[in-house]
């Protein structure tokens, strides 16, 4: 604050700030007020102390359990989930379920330290969309690239995947793949290894994305009856996490 900008405060309008300053911070909406980890997707998370990957989503399921995503190459059922931004939280959740094929990980979330947002430093996620198709423009927002957006190619070779000219890195693996803020899919790996797998200085010139549709992989969560069924990605809310 500059000098030209200073105001005088009489005593009272100080008790006043004081009082306001106090009440805000005893409020159950300020963040962290309450000692929970804002997660939503995008967050960087840590599997079993030594494996970094990003939430795909969180939300509930039909049972109204705390639910996430992410790889299943990160870590299978039982593996232990914790923070990277708090890891002196320590673990936050359990892996309770994957499929190597779809490369998917539900992750279930304890709720008396996380508190799920769909608004992760500023990218939403707004519901589930269907698979995108050519043309259309697909963003992610991973813990080791963040955020970039291209455009969509098609399906991939596999059941189950797509491609999509987004940016993606080791540690990205799970990061959401959203359309109009509707999730669509997680970052699986990069289609190509003949050339880079980000943006080489401002030249886009960098392999696309394989991304797992999120279509198929509830679909196959509810047809196993999975922990994840009916999964519902935690509600749209104003302002940033």
């Amino acid at each position: 604050m500059t000098t030209a900008h200073r105001v005088r405060l009489t005593a009272g309008a100080v008790a006043v700030a004081l009082s306001s300053l106090s009440a805000l911070l005893l409020s159950p909406a300020s963040a962290g007020a309450d000692g929970k980890i804002p997660l939503g997707g995008g967050a960087g998370i840590v599997v079993n102390g030594d494996t970094y990957c990003t939430l795909t989503a969180i939300g509930a399921d039909n049972t109204g359990a705390l639910i996430g995503f992410t790889s299943a190459h990160c870590g299978g059922p039982g593996a232990q989930v914790a923070s990277e931004e708090r890891p002196d939280d320590g673990v936050i959740g359990t892996m309770v379920a994957g499929n190597d094929n779809l490369d998917y990980a539900v992750i279930r979330f304890d709720p008396a330290k996380v508190a799920p947002v769909s608004n992760y430093k500023g990218f939403v996620i707004d519901g589930i969309g269907p698979d995108p198709v050519f043309g259309q423009v697909a963003c992610k927002l991973g813990r080791t690239t963040g955020y970039s957006c291209g455009v969509t190619w098609g399906p991939g070779q596999d059941p189950g995947t797509i491609v999509n000219q987004v940016c993606g890195q080791p540690g990205d693996s799970g990061a959401p793949v959203t359309v109009n803020n509707k999730l669509v899919g997680m970052i699986h790996g990069a289609f190509s290894e003949d050339l880079p797998t980000c943006v080489v200085k401002f030249i886009p010139l960098h392999t696309p994305a394989v991304t797992m549709s999120i279509n198929a992989i509830l679909g196959d969560i509810a047809a196993k009856n999975r922990p994840g069924t009916g999964f519902v990605p935690t509600p749209d809310v104003v302002g940033p996490a």
